[in-house]
């Protein structure tokens, strides 16, 4: 059948992801951002699906700079919010000022009024500071004084969190671990990695600072309604449901994935399908973005967290042992 799509497909011509294309001359090809093809694939992936991305790790290894990286490539808005316990949810969305010249309230518009916007360590803000980001992530808006403001597409936040500090950090709850399409857990380089990074680190700095857009922010809204017209078979739509109703059942969950990530799912499999240049998914683009997609929306039965049994390990088990479509 898949054999058959893409003969179909090829016909019809099959248009590559131009978004993706740029970034992987412009950043990995040139080796600005160093060893970090997956993280920057990914993030493209949760772009054209309309999605978050919470990112992972330890401090140092250039989350910002990817951020900021794809910003200034694809031509999109880009703010940076470093959150702490102080921070409040006005500092974020914005608030009215009184000007003293016109006698009247002026909004002053948050960082949130961006198309990406980076929340450094997320973890930090209070929950109420946290929950300043839900109306904004679902909805795409935000409301201040019971006035609603829609936000310019594309939006999407690219949070990062500090798994390392146990003070002073709120874990996010489950509602709002649920609204990001990704988590991508980020590491260390290699050693041959680390050894060409710290080579060229003036390079990078200034290669950082000096980019510049090559595609427009219109053009970046087209591949993201392409994305929604990839094809999708049948089977496919069968295995997506198999894989979230098996964590259901699992015996070490207590709580499985909802039809929200049933969804994000098949929206990141979608995107997945096209920067990999198909208009049409394969079993192989669900297995690849379901280890990123599903396991932060699980949450496993205390008594097995403690022996340390984790939702990474369990989503491998569940794309092993559940059947492909067949081709």
């Amino acid at each position: 059948m898949y054999k058959l799509l893409e003969y179909i497909f090829k016909t019809k011509g099959v248009s590559l992801s131009r978004i993706y294309s740029i970034i992987k001359r412009e950043l990995i090809d040139k080796e600005i951002l160093i060893e970090k093809e997956l993280e920057l694939k990914l993030i493209t992936s949760a772009l054209l699906a309309k999605g978050h991305v919470l990112m992972e790790g330890i401090p140092g290894v250039a989350k910002t700079y990817t951020s900021k990286a794809i910003a200034g490539l694809l031509g999109l808005g880009f703010k940076r919010v470093q959150m702490t316990p102080d921070l409040l949810p006005s500092d974020i969305i914005g608030y009215y000022v009184y000007d003293q010249k016109t006698g009247s309230f002026v909004l002053k518009k948050g960082p949130i009024f961006t198309n990406i916007l980076l929340v450094d360590e997320i973890n930090r803000a209070s929950p109420r500071t946290q929950s300043a980001l839900l109306e904004a992530m679902q909805e795409r808006q935000v409301t201040i004084e019971g006035e609603v403001f829609k936000l310019e597409e594309p939006f999407m936040v690219i949070a990062t969190g500090n798994p390392i500090e146990m003070e002073g950090v709120f874990p996010l709850p489950e509602a709002q671990l649920d609204r990001f399409l990704l988590r991508i857990e980020t590491s260390y380089p290699s050693r041959p990695g680390l050894i060409r990074i710290t080579k060229k680190a003036d390079e990078i700095d200034e290669a950082i600072r000096n980019i510049k857009p090559l595609i427009t922010r219109e053009e970046v809204l087209v591949e993201v309604k392409i994305v929604s017209s990839i094809y999708v078979d049948e089977s496919i739509y069968e295995y997506i449901a198999s894989l979230v109703e098996e964590t259901r059942k699992h015996p070490a969950i207590k709580l499985g994935a909802s039809p929200r990530a049933a969804i994000a799912l098949l929206k990141t499999a979608k995107a997945w399908a096209f920067i990999n240049g198909r208009n049409y998914v394969i079993p192989d683009d669900v297995k690849t973005v379901a280890r990123y997609v599903l396991p932060h929306r699980l949450i496993i039965k205390p008594e097995l967290e403690i022996q340390g049994v984790s939702t990474t390990r369990i989503i491998e088990e569940l794309i092993s042992k559940i059947p492909v479509p067949r081709p």
